[in-house]
């Protein structure tokens, strides 16, 4: 590993990037004291397309890996019928 001022850097950037491309790290220093490193570019995978939306499948494993064996509550089967009208104290006008 090479360490090089600033300054040095600025005059030797050519010099200094082909050390680079050989594998090399260079550290710069401002006041002896470091600052950055330059390091050889590494390729980076693109990341998978990410679907939209909450993975529920991944959140329902996750909650049985915690011991939730039916992670998804009861709901019966009249929960979306109309209330009777005797549920209202007092019933709403029909129009």
């Amino acid at each position: 590993m090479k360490t090089v001022s600033l300054r040095e850097a600025q005059d030797r950037l050519d010099e200094l990037a082909q050390d680079v491309e050989q594998g090399e790290t260079v550290t710069v220093t401002r006041d002896g004291k470091p600052v950055f490193d330059i390091v050889p570019h590494t390729e980076v995978a693109e990341p998978a397309e990410k679907k939209g939306g909450i993975d529920w499948e991944a959140g329902q494993a996750y909650l049985r890996s915690k011991g939730i064996i039916n992670p998804v509550p009861y709901i019966a089967e009249d929960f979306d019928d109309p209330l009777p009208e005797d549920f209202l104290i007092t019933p709403l006008p029909k129009s």
